[in-house]
This record gives structure tokens, C-alpha cells and sequence, in this order.
């Protein structure tokens, strides 16, 4: 999915390295200017060697100083200009540990000009004779600020600075605008003996009221029987779970029949109605950890986190309460690609033959629930596009999530293609990104989109929602996540 830029800047490097932005900076124009650094979750060398990816694929050469966590790129002139009028540019990397995975990087443009460095005329003051060099060096026209470690450039004696936004964006996309990976199969863990869940209370005497959270506005018009209302990204994150819990409420809330479709396997669908049938006590959910290997994967992505097993909690409680409300597991474990997108298809479309008046919820990956064809894979179709086109008569809704800057638990690729599986930060576009004082809100459109979303759920800042059962413990798990810190004074 598609991200918004957050980038920080540094007040003042060193001298005067000043906060403007690129000549050929394309972004918008009214993109406000940034006054924290930005936090990213990674490790400081996966950082760097991605800022080296970054200039090595626009034909620089990249020189390290690993000692100092710095690059610096080759030199460069922009245009021609005769000898004594040139000015070069290069790029400098300064890179800062805040955590054992939370890293800072800060890019420079830095310029060298021949006429900076040409200036070395005294001015002439008027009826003033300059006792020594210490008066007028202090009354000098012009300051000479350096950036102090940074490689000189034969001939030059000046150097200006200038904190490049443009390359950040392309740092900030590579590092927290990435596809998450669904992890599909795969060998499990050992089998759970104990768990202990947040939210679980084995003393309670009757089943506890649903937890049904705050409210979602503009939601009434998708709470009709018979339809099908499909949510896609952030998976891995507490707040999807809590608004499509919101939504479980306000339906039960209208008396209609809820069917709550996640992406696990349809093969644990026994596992689950025993659940949903039980009194959700601790050997309840044991049971259920211990029977579905879905919760145990070696590599565990966001569809297994916490915040899913706390939604499927809520629904169970629900249910309890007297609501016709069933949870369906409607992914595959054996199969990817358009195969996979066929069996979810499959198994949601005999779903809603076998119950056509059922209001029917499915949370799935962005590319999933999208109703129209990608633009990447003429062949692929999304299961949404399936759903729309196998149900004509059961209006499809699909909405994209728009957000806050925040944390996500995901498995992607790292720097060195392999897969790791951790908290991240996760930043939106700015057509997603949700402004400071927004409400969780669904916002409709007139008509599909080009991606087919029919509207826009906006849900708040994001945190990340960790796997019920882990191998370790997230060396994050006790960090501020997806941080910030206030932009400081040194380079």
C-alpha cells in the first residue's frame, strides 16, 4: 500500500547547514516542514546500507567511513559553468544508534562553489584602520562554517550544507513503505503447554460483556443484511482488530445475523467453533493454540497477532451474550498467488450463498480486497474483484485504511533478502494519512476507486500488535515504537 512522508531535520550542523528544501525538489509544495527526527526501526547498518542502495542506484559511487557510521557520495556538477564559476555537489550520510534496532540518518547535500572559496578580500572599512587580526576577524562579511570530518575536496576551502528532504523520502519509502509477506504453510513450533493472554479472565463467574470500544463514525450505511464489507491493511496492529470489533457491536447493536471472515485457514475452522462454543477460559484458549498450528508458525506474520486472537475473543463473548454472530476462516495453507485468491474466494462465496442475509466482515491484506484487477499482474485477480463479480446480487465494500504514523508487527525482506519478522514502523501516503484530532471514521466515496476501494477507514495512530506465541521476545517489545526524537544540534 501507499504511505505518507515523515522525515525530521537537524536545527543547525556543525554551522550552517539550512533548512531548505532541494531545487528539484518535486514533492508538494505545501508539505510542512518537519521538527523531530524520525525513528526508524531498523538497525543502524541495515539503515546505512539501504542509503547506500539508494545513491548506488542513481550511478554514485559511495565511500564509508564504518568507524563513524558516515557515506559520502562521489562529486558532481550541476550544468556547466566556466573555471572560477563551478559549483560541485555531493552527498554525506551521518548515522546515529538510538536502540539496538531504532536508527537516525541524516542525508546532506553538500555544495562547493569556486567563488566561496575565491573569497579572500578584506573589506574596506571607512575611516577605520584595523589594529589587529582578532578585531577583524571578528567583523568579517563572511563566516566560513565547515562540516567538521567530512573529506575535503582538492581546491576547495568552503563547504555549505543543506539537510536533503528528497532523498530522505526515498530512504523513508525503502524502510517503512514495504509490502508486508503472508507467510502461507511452513513448519510450526512446539506445542503450547501454558499461555497466559492480556484480557483473559479465568475467575470471572459468566462470560463478560464485549469490549466494544470507541465509536466509528459514518459506518451506519455499511451495516445492511446481506452485505460484505472487506477491510484491508495494517494487519498486525491493535487498531484494526478494535474498529472491526466497533463494527461487530454496532451490527449486533441493528439485530442483523454477523459473520466475522479472517484470513486463517479454513482448515482450523473446527478449532475456532469450538472456541466461539466454549466459555473462553484459559484451557479454552489453550485448546485452541494447541489444535490450530496457525498461531504456532516459526515465521509469524500480522494475521496471528494478539490483537486478531483478542477479536476473535470479543466475538465469542458476543455470541454469549445471545448474538447470532459466527467467525469463518476462509485462507489457505497450502497454496499462493491467484490459487490462493481463488480458494478464499471459493470458500467465502459458498459462505454467503449458504447465508445471503448475513452481514458479513472480512479483514484480509490490501491487495486482496481490492474489487478491481492490479496493475502489476494483468493475470492476478484480487479475491474482492472475485467477490464482485461471483455476487451481483450481495453488495461488495472494500475500504482501505488511512492512518497515523505509527508501529506494525509484519514479516518483510530485509536489505539482505531474507525474511524477518519484528516490529517495524509503517508510515502512509499523504492521500492516507490521518491528520492530528481525527475521529475513527469511514469515509465513502461516490464510486470505486482505480485501486476498487469504495472509501476510506480511518483508524488513528498505529501500534503494533505482536503473535500470541513467540520464539523471542521483540528486542522492541519494551521500546517506544515507530519513535520520534526532537531534532538536535549536531551532525
Amino acid at each position: 500500500m501507499r504511505f505518507h512522508w515523515l522525515l525530521g531535520l537537524s536545527l543547525c550542523v556543525g554551522g550552517c547547514a539550512s533548512l531548505t528544501k532541494d531545487l528539484h525538489d518535486e514533492g508538494p509544495e505545501d508539505e510542512e516542514l518537519p521538527t523531530e527526527e524520525t525513528v526508524y526501526l531498523v538497525p543502524l547498518d541495515e539503515a546505512l546500507f539501504t542509503m547506500r542502495r539508494v545513491f548506488e542506484e542513481q550511478r554514485y559511487d559511495v565511500f564509508e567511513r564504518a568507524e563513524q557510521h558516515e557515506l559520502y557520495t562521489s562529486a558532481h556538477e550541476p550544468g556547466m559553468n566556466l573555471p572560477g564559476n563551478r559549483t560541485f555537489e555531493r552527498y554525506f550520510v551521518k548515522g546515529a544508534a538510538v536502540g539496538p534496532r531504532q536508527s537516525v540518518i541524516r542525508v546532506f547535500r553538500l555544495r562547493y562553489r569556486e567563488q566561496d572559496t575565491n573569497i579572500e578580500v578584506k573589506p574596506k572599512w571607512l575611516n577605520e584602520r584595523i589594529a589587529d587580526e582578532e578585531k577583524y576577524l571578528a567583523r568579517k562579511t563572511f563566516e566560513r562554517f565547515t562540516f567538521d570530518g567530512v573529506p575535503d575536496m582538492e581546491g576547495f576551502k568552503m563547504v555549505r550544507g543543506t539537510r536533503d528532504l528528497p532523498v530522505e523520502h526515498k530512504l523513508l519509502a525503502r524502510l517503512e513503505m514495504v509490502p508486508s509477506l503472508e507467510l502461507v504453510g511452513g513448519r510450526t513450533t512446539a506445542p503450547v503447554r501454558a499461555v497466559k493472554v492480556e484480557g483473559w479472565d479465568d475467575d470471572a463467574a459468566q462470560t463478560p460483556p464485549a469490549q466494544c470500544g470507541g465509536p466509528v463514525q459514518g459506518v451506519e450505511p455499511l451495516l445492511t443484511a446481506g452485505h460484505t464489507v472487506l477491510l484491508g491493511d495494517p494487519l498486525g496492529t491493535r487498531e484494526l482488530p478494535e474498529v472491526a470489533t466497533r463494527m461487530l457491536c454496532d451490527a449486533v447493536e441493528k439485530k442483523l445475523s454477523v459473520a466475522l471472515a479472517l484470513s486463517m485457514p479454513s482448515e482450523d475452522q473446527g478449532a475456532l467453533d469450538d472456541y466461539l462454543a466454549s466459555e473462553g477460559h484459559g484451557p479454552d484458549l489453550e485448546r485452541l493454540l494447541v489444535v490450530s498450528s496457525f498461531w504456532r508458525r516459526v515465521y509469524q506474520d500480522g494475521r496471528s497477532s494478539g490483537a486478531l486472537l483478542r477479536l476473535i475473543e470479543q466475538a465469542r463473548r458476543l455470541r454469549a451474550q445471545g448474538h447470532a454472530v459466527t467467525v469463518l476462516a476462509f485462507d489457505s495453507n497450502s497454496v499462493s498467488g491467484n490459487a490462493r485468491e481463488a480458494e478464499m474466494a471459493k470458500n467465502l462465496i459458498a459462505y454467503r450463498q449458504a447465508n445471503p442475509d448475513t452481514w458479513l466482515l472480512a479483514l484480509a491484506g490490501d491487495v486482496h480486497v481490492r474489487t478491481k484487477p492490479v496493475s502489476w499482474n494483468k493475470d492476478f485477480e484480487p479475491l474482492g474483484a472475485r467477490l464482485t463479480k461471483a455476487l451481483p446480487a450481495s453488495p461488495v465494500k472494500a475500504l482501505e485504511v488511512g492512518f497515523a504514523r505509527g508501529s506494525q508487527f509484519s514479516c518483510r525482506f530485509n536489505v539482505w533478502e531474507q525474511v524477518d519478522c519484528n516490529v517495524f514502523a509503517l508510515s502512509p501516503t499523504p492521500e492516507l494519512r490521518q491528520e492530528p484530532g481525527t475521529p475513527r471514521k469511514v469515509a465513502l466515496f461516490d464510486g470505486p476507486s482505480e485501486k476498487g476501494f469504495h472509501g476510506r477507514l480511518w483508524v488513528g495512530t498505529l501500534n503494533a500488535s505482536p503473535p500470541v506465541i513467540q520464539r523471542a521476545e521483540p528486542s522492541v517489545a519494551h521500546q517506544q515504537p515507530a519513535g520520534k526524537k526532537p531534532a538536535d544540534t549536531e551532525h
